[in-house]
């Protein structure tokens, strides 16, 4: 365990300090800070440094493997239904701890100052990674090829996004990026390839691109939320 902490602590430093320095040096020559909020940026980015590499620690050493042990042991069932419920479930809870929702949806608040209510966008979000996560599983189990639903998908969005206000259409398709968070990525990849490593003529290649179907969901569901509140 000590060796995977100090592996995603070097990733973290490597990601973070670079980028810590430029806005250092960036706030020393155009912006004029004290001292005293530079040291307080530096103090906050060490801290940031180990609080991230603590939650990635944990989040591979638990997410990913129960999303793999989960969507291993799925198949057995042979209950398409059974299947369907659990990935739902698990995606849409998995989105509503996802941080980076919150940072969205705190974003969309202050910007919008309340107009909408935070959960009810939230519950939006979840239910739309839920719901194109039971496709994409589906289409794995199913052996559909992936290329009929981005076609489709995106066919829909286009369609819907003729009708959607234009002030709140860029919100829908920055919601799409949450389904790149550290909770939700090791969850949907696990389950994709715990699913696909244990059936028959299917690779572990067909548990890809499952965060690009599952990133098409809150874009559709706060399409269609905007449409019924707007139109």
């Amino acid at each position: 365990m000590m060796r995977d902490i100090k592996q995603t602590f070097l990733e973290v430093v490597q990601a973070i300090f670079p980028l810590a320095l430029v806005v250092m040096l960036l706030m020393l020559v155009f912006v004029g800070v004290s001292l005293s909020d530079l040291i307080s940026f530096f103090i906050y980015t060490v801290l940031a440094t180990f609080g991230m590499a603590f939650f990635l620690t944990g989040v591979k050493m638990s997410m990913l493997p129960i999303g793999e042990a989960i969507g291993a042991d799925l198949p057995k069932h042979n209950s398409l239904v059974f299947i369907a419920l659990i990935v739902f479930l698990l995606s849409f809870f998995v989105t509503v701890a996802e941080p980076n929702v919150n940072v969205l949806i705190g974003l969309i608040d202050s910007t919008l100052q309340g107009s909408m209510d935070s959960n009810l966008l939230i519950i939006s979000i979840a239910f739309g990674v839920g719901f194109l996560m039971v496709i994409s599983i589906l289409r794995i189990v199913l052996g559909t090829p992936i290329k009929y639903l981005f076609a489709a998908s995106y066919s829909i969005i286009l369609i819907l996004s003729l009708f959607i206000p234009a002030d709140y259409l860029a919100i829908t398709f920055d919601a799409g990026s949450v389904t790149t968070g550290a909770m939700i990525i090791p969850v949907i990849m696990g389950l994709g390839i715990g699913i696909a490593s244990v059936l028959q003529d299917r690779s572990e290649l067909d548990g890809f691109g499952l965060i690009g179907l599952a990133s098409i969901g809150p874009i559709l569901s706060l399409m269609l939320l905007l449409g019924v509140m707007y139109l």
